[in-house]
C-alpha cells in the first residue's frame, strides 16, 4: 500500500477508534512515519472468518482492538435480528489481556442493537460458555480468547443455538455481515439490560461434569489418595477444575506460580499445554511431591495436557494423540463392564488424528467417525447423530491437539470433564496396579506401536502469507513419489474433495467431507503426512502418522522413531 493511501487509511481508523490506546498507537505511528509497521496494520483487514476473529492486539484494521470487536458484533447482531425477534447472547472471556474489555463492548453492542445479553461476571472456561448457550436457550454465545497462541493475541469466537461454533449455513452469513458492518450501534444508552451471570450457570455446570463419571463410588472412596498436580497456565481453568476434582474427592496441588489469572503468561513463552516448556514448573512439582498426574489447561481451559510418571518416578509427557486412546479405551470398556453400554455407540475425531483411537473404538463395538480439524465438525456431528434416524449416541470424541469432549452438554473441546475423566482413570488404572504408561504399552502390544509428531511452521506478515500459499500449491502439483524412501500411494486433497490413487494415477472426487484447505499423503505402509494451514495462526502445520506391529515393542520403537525422523527432514526439505 502507498505512503498516501496509508495515511488515509491510518486517520479513518483514528476516527473510528473510540479506545484511547488502540487510537494512540497508530497516531504514534504516523508521527514517526513509521510506514512499514502501518502496512502490517492496515495492509489488509482482521477478517471475520468461520470460526471469528483471531489476531495480535492493536490498533488498526489488521489488528484486534475495540473496532473490530465491535465491528464483527455489528455484523452478527444484524444476523440475529434477522434470523429472530427475540435474539439473545451469552459472553465469556479468558484472562488474556484486554478479554474483558472486549467482552463489555461486544455486550453493549448487541444490547443497543436491542438483543438480550447474558454477561459472565468474571472470567469463564470456553466450555462453560457452550453449556451456558443450551442452558440458557440462547440465540448465540461469544467467547473473547485466542486459545492457546502467546500473549499479544486475542480473539472472538462465535456460537449457535446448539452449543456449537458456528456452522453452515450460519456461519457464511455471519462472516458476510461482520465483515460487512459500517454502522456499529455503540449501545453505551443499553448497558443496563446486560444481565450478568455466574452461579446460575457455575452450579449445573460442575453438577453435570461430575455426573460423567463412571466410578464414582471409586472416586469418593479412593480420590483423596490420589496426587493431583494442576496448573491452570494463568487461565481461566482454576475455579471449575479444582471445584469440580474436589468436590469428586480429589485434592489439587496448584502449581502456585502459575494460579493466577495473568494475560502476559509471565511464566511461560506461549500458555500452551502442549509443548514442554509450559509444563517445566508443574513437572518440577509433581516430581518433587511424587504426584500420580500433573495436568496443565490453556487460558480458555478447552485443552488439557497431562504428563505420568512410570514405576521408577519419573514423569512422561503424554501426547494428544495418546490420551484420546487412554480416554477412549477408558470410557468404553468400563461402559461395556457396567454394562451401560449404548446399542450404537459413536466415537468421533479428526482426520488428523491417530487411527490408533479408530481401532480402540471399534474393538469394544463403537463406530469410529472422521471430521475435518476444528471441534465444531465434531459439535455438528453429535447434532447429526440427535437428528437422524440412524440412532448412534455420541459417548466421547476429540482431536489430537489435546483437546476431547466427554458427553454432549457441551459441544466443544472440555478440558474440565476431560481432567476429571483423566483423573478417574488414572485412580482406576492405579487400583488395578498399573500406571498410565503400563496401560498405553499394553494397548501399544495389542494393537501396534503408533507415533505421532506435529511440526509447525510459522510465516508472519504479508510475505509470509504468500509463501504459505505457494508451499500448499506446490504440494498439490509437485507430488513425491517416495517419502522417507516408503512409496507415496494415495493423495487425498480435501479442497477439490479428489483421491488420487498413484498405484493406478486415477483421480476420483470421493471425499465427502466440507471443502477445507487439507492435503494428505497416504503412504505404502500406512504413514500418513498431512498438511494443513492453521486457522488461528500464521503458520503450516504438519501432522506425521506412522506405525508398526508384529515385533516386540522395543523394537517396533525403535523402528518407527526411524521412520518418524526420516519424515520430519522430507517435511524441512518441502518448506524449504
Amino acid at each position: 500500500m502507498d505512503t498516501a493511501r496509508l495515511k488515509e487509511e491510518a486517520q479513518r481508523y483514528i476516527q473510528l477508534e473510540q479506545h484511547p490506546q488502540f487510537r494512540q498507537e497508530v497516531e504514534e505511528l504516523l508521527s514517526r512515519e513509521d510506514y512499514a509497521e502501518l502496512d502490517e496494520r492496515f495492509y489488509t483487514s482482521l477478517t471475520f472468518g468461520t470460526g471469528g476473529l483471531r489476531g495480535i492486539i492493536g490498533g488498526g484494521y489488521n489488528r484486534l482492538n475495540t473496532y473490530t470487536i465491535k465491528k464483527a458484533t455489528q455484523g452478527l447482531a444484524q444476523y440475529i435480528t434477522e434470523t429472530t425477534s427475540e435474539g439473545s447472547v451469552v459472553i465469556a472471556y479468558d484472562s488474556r489481556n484486554y478479554s474483558d474489555i472486549f467482552a463489555k463492548e461486544a455486550a453493549k453492542t448487541l444490547a443497543g442493537n436491542g438483543i438480550q445479553v447474558y454477561l459472565f461476571s468474571s472470567l469463564r472456561p470456553v466450555p462453560e460458555l457452550s453449556f451456558a448457550v443450551r442452558q440458557l436457550k440462547t440465540t448465540a454465545g461469544i467467547v473473547i480468547t485466542a486459545s492457546h497462541n502467546p500473549a499479544q493475541y486475542n480473539g472472538y469466537k462465535v456460537y449457535w443455538s446448539d452449543g456449537c461454533q458456528v456452522t453452515a449455513p450460519h456461519d457464511e452469513k455471519i462472516v458476510a455481515y461482520a465483515n460487512n458492518a459500517t454502522d456499529i450501534i455503540t449501545g453505551d444508552d443499553a448497558e443496563d439490560t446486560i444481565t450478568l451471570i455466574d452461579a446460575e450457570i457455575d452450579e449445573p455446570y460442575i453438577e453435570m461434569v461430575k455426573g460423567l463419571s463412571l466410578r464414582p463410588e471409586l472416586m469418593a472412596e479412593k480420590g483423596k489418595d490420589l496426587t493431583v498436580v494442576y496448573s491452570p497456565l494463568h487461565g481461566a481453568g482454576k475455579m471449575p477444575l479444582e471445584r469440580a476434582l474436589s468436590e469428586m474427592g480429589v485434592s489439587v496441588v496448584f502449581v502456585e506460580e502459575q494460579r493466577e489469572p495473568n494475560g502476559d503468561f509471565p511464566t511461560v513463552k506461549k500458555p500452551n499445554p502442549e509443548e514442554e516448556e509450559a509444563l517445566q514448573m508443574g513437572l518440577a512439582l509433581a516430581q518433587e511431591k511424587q504426584a500420580d498426574l500433573l495436568m496443565a489447561t490453556d487460558p480458555d481451559a478447552d485443552r488439557l495436557g497431562i504428563a505420568v510418571p512410570d514405576a521408577e518416578g519419573t514423569f512422561h509427557l503424554i501426547t494428544g494423540n495418546q490420551l484420546g486412546v487412554l480416554l477412549a479405551d477408558y470410557i468404553f470398556s468400563s461402559r461395556k463392564e457396567l454394562g451401560t453400554m449404548p446399542e450404537k455407540p459413536a466415537f468421533v475425531k479428526t482426520i488428523v488424528t491417530t487411527e490408533l483411537q479408530r481401532k480402540v473404538a471399534e474393538s469394544y463395538g463403537a463406530t469410529c467417525f472422521d471430521v475435518l480439524t476444528g471441534f465444531k465438525y465434531i459439535g455438528q456431528k453429535i447434532k447429526e447423530f440427535e437428528t437422524g434416524a440412524e440412532g448412534y449416541e455420541y459417548l466421547c470424541g476429540g482431536e489430537e491437539s489435546y483437546g476431547y469432549l466427554v458427553g454432549t452438554a457441551v459441544r466443544d473441546k472440555d478440558a474440565v470433564s476431560a481432567a476429571t475423566m483423566t483423573a478417574e482413570l488414572a485412580l482406576y488404572h492405579r487400583e488395578q496396579g498399573k500406571t498410565l504408561l503400563d496401560r498405553l504399552n499394553e494397548i501399544w502390544e495389542e494393537y501396534g506401536y503408533y507415533q505421532e509428531f506435529l511440526i509447525n511452521k510459522q510465516f508472519e506478515g504479508k510475505a509470509g502469507t504468500e509463501k504459505m500459499e505457494r508451499i500448499m500449491r506446490e504440494m498439490r502439483e509437485d507430488i513425491p513419489h517416495k517419502l522417507a524412501g516408503i512409496m507415496v500411494s494415495e493423495v487425498r486433497d480435501y479442497l477439490t474433495g479428489e483421491v488420487h490413487d498413484l498405484t493406478t494415477n486415477t483421480k476420483e472426487k470421493s471425499l465427502t467431507l466440507p471443502a477445507s484447505n487439507v492435503i494428505q499423503y497416504r503412504l505404502k505402509d500406512g504413514s500418513v503426512i498431512t498438511a494443513r494451514p492453521s486457522g488461528t495462526e500464521p503458520k503450516i502445520k504438519f501432522y506425521i502418522s506412522t506405525f508398526e506391529s508384529g515385533l516386540p515393542l522395543s523394537t517396533l520403537k525403535g523402528i518407527v522413531e526411524k521412520k518418524v525422523r526420516a519424515f520430519e527432514n522430507n517435511i524441512h526439505m518441502i518448506v524449504g
